[in-house]
């Protein structure tokens, strides 16, 4: 796995990833257009979420049955087909059909993840996941700097025609690149390879505890992200798309402990990295809480949460991804799963508290699953 290799792979994990995030900062701009109110635009993230995680369940186990170069390109290229979709919708019906599209073959991510991890050699693994997931993150949190530019240029349909033309490039330099041959693959049924999944859950206690803490770290990610626009972008703040789609920049130093995160998972570091990363998640939503004060505050609890979300996450997937080699594709969407549930959740939670509390409501519920997440953490670091 060479440095050039990862960073194509980071490129292309991010470019994925980013479709099911560009409807963050233009929710209400998507509202005013279907009539959809405030307080259920969050429906949108909701779905695409979902769909993810049934993409994790049914799609992602394939990369252990099916040649990876030809999986990858394939739903790569379906991609391109549903954002043109969603850029094109007429009606509401159309986008919820394209954006739930979306977010199902998003979930290349995660074989991407997948096959790097295989193909790295055991000693850099941490390293190279790393590499490659703060393409993730990056991917993530530029979405929101990509779609606000491109909301307030062309309207916010020209974000997914984009999209759809430079992942159909990705796609086909992929293909060039990816190795033709691969290791031996699992001979199952498909039946059997997605049974197999929940014979992982049972087995692997770390694969259960990592997953809960997947699902806590990325509620707390979306309570702030989802919602963020709104505030924003209403008196007295007023704020542009292209300004607040720019607060996604704060949080990019998230992206740059990723592959820190992954060489102290290397050294055996990974339960420490955590418990101090789950600590600043907790902090961060001091100066979050300021926001309608601070802009300055928001940056600076932009960058702690994100820094901590990445470290957490980039940890647990190293040491998850060393457990069964033949079964890391199964494996990363037994993890990933929690993601989608905790993504989704925490969308359509905190545009409900949003509308009924205001920002000071989404803060603290933020605080609540922070605290939970170290607290949980802290019970089980010494479980094995």
């Amino acid at each position: 796995m060479t440095r050039n290799v990862a960073l194509l792979f980071a490129i292309a994990c991010g470019l994925a990833v980013a479709n099911i995030y560009y409807a963050q900062p233009l929710l209400d701009a998507i509202s005013n257009e279907f009539g959809i109110t405030h307080s259920s635009v969050g429906i949108v993230i909701t779905i695409t979420q979902v769909c993810y995680a049934l993409g994790l369940l049914l799609l992602v186990p394939l990369g252990d049955l099916l040649n990876r170069r030809w999986l990858i390109a394939g739903q790569m290229l379906v991609s391109v087909l549903a954002l043109i979709a969603v850029g094109s919708a007429p009606t509401s019906m159309v986008l919820f059909m394209g954006i739930a599209s979306v977010g199902l073959l998003a979930v290349v991510t995660q074989t991407l993840v997948a096959f790097a991890a295989t193909l790295a050699a055991p000693a850099e693994r941490g390293r190279t996941v790393g590499v490659v997931t703060s393409g993730i993150v990056m991917g993530i949190l530029l979405a929101r700097t990509f779609a606000g530019i491109l909301m307030d240029l062309a309207g916010w349909r020209s974000v997914y025609l984009v999209s759809a033309v430079l992942t159909l490039i990705v796609a086909c330099v992929l293909f060039r690149v990816l190795p033709h041959s691969e290791h031996k693959r699992e001979s199952l049924s498909y039946l059997q390879l997605l049974r197999s999944l929940f014979t992982l859950y049972a087995q692997e206690r770390i694969l259960r505890i990592r997953a809960v803490l997947c699902l806590m770290i990325f509620t707390a990610f979306s309570i702030l992200w989802t919602p963020l626009v709104l505030p924003l972008s209403a008196p007295p703040l007023s704020l542009s798309h292209t300004a607040i789609g720019a607060f996604g920049l704060a949080g990019v130093a998230g992206a740059l402990a990723a592959a820190r995160a992954g060489r102290l998972a290397d050294r055996g570091l990974g339960q420490r990295t955590t418990g101090v990363a789950l600590i600043l998640l907790l902090i961060s939503w001091v100066p979050i809480s300021y926001t309608q004060h601070s802009l300055l505050a928001l940056i600076v609890g932009i960058v702690l949460l994100d820094l901590a979300v990445q470290a957490v996450h980039v940890t647990n997937m190293s040491m998850i991804l060393t457990l069964r080699p033949e079964a890391r594709s199964r494996l990363t969407a037994g993890y990933m799963i929690f993601y989608s549930i905790g993504s989704a959740t925490g969308s359509i939670a905190s545009t409900h508290i949003y509308a009924y509390s205001g920002w000071n409501g989404v803060c603290l519920l933020g605080a609540i699953v922070s605290a939970s997440a170290l607290l949980f953490w802290a019970l089980t670091r010494r479980l094995k």
